[in-house]
């Protein structure tokens, strides 16, 4: 039976769309192009989720990678929080799974800086859960093993009695792995049509 709703956080839960905040901030085509290059991107942008560095150090890692850049880097990195915007859908749907009796947990990538840049406006449907565990606080990434586990853990959750949605399909599978139904996400209609799909499946 299930009991649980996992939610992955971008495109999902919020939209994530950082080449118009790149135009936000005055950035012509081909600055775009550099600047996500060297950041969003880039291999350290999964450092940054991972959030081992400090803000400073993740910084000079996308200034390392562009350095003619550099104001450019900077001036995303002091605005990153400026892609994330809540979806209109978000907390009616958290609120509707919670009326029908589900748990429902987070389970997103995502750095400490952006996190203290949208915690109070993009993410406020966390007070609406029951638990979320960020990549930041744990220092571990999906798809790594590690991160399904310590969910699991946290909230003592059991695998087979939880469906995850992840518009990553490599996430998905590895929560399968950790035995946990996954869902590609693509839209909230595709979703809501896969939840009770799994839902009868299961019983």
């Amino acid at each position: 039976m299930i009991r649980n709703i996992i939610f992955d956080v971008g495109m999902v839960l919020v939209d994530w769309q950082p080449r118009d905040a790149f135009r936000q901030l005055g950035f012509d085509e081909e600055t775009v192009k550099a600047v996500a290059a060297a950041t969003i991107e880039s291999e350290a942008w999964s450092e940054n989720d991972r959030s081992l560095l400090s803000d400073e150090e993740i910084a000079a890692e996308f200034v390392r990678r562009a350095p003619e850049y550099e104001r450019e880097i900077r001036l995303f990195w002091d605005n990153v929080g400026l892609p994330v915007r809540q979806f209109d859908y978000t907390k009616d749907w958290i609120r509707e799974l919670k009326e029908r009796g589900y748990g429902v947990y987070i389970l997103s990538n995502y750095g400490r800086r952006t996190y203290s840049q949208t915690k109070d406006e993009a993410l406020s449907f966390l007070s609406e859960v029951d638990g979320a565990l960020f990549s930041f606080q744990v220092q571990q990434v999906k798809p790594e093993p590690e991160i399904y586990q310590t969910l699991l853990d946290r909230y003592s959750l059991v695998p087979g009695e939880c469906v995850f949605f992840d518009d990553r399909p490599e996430n998905i599978e590895a929560a399968g792995r950790a035995g946990i139904h996954g869902v590609v996400f693509e839209n909230q209609k595709q979703a809501k049509e896969e939840l009770e799909r799994l839902c009868e499946e299961q019983g």
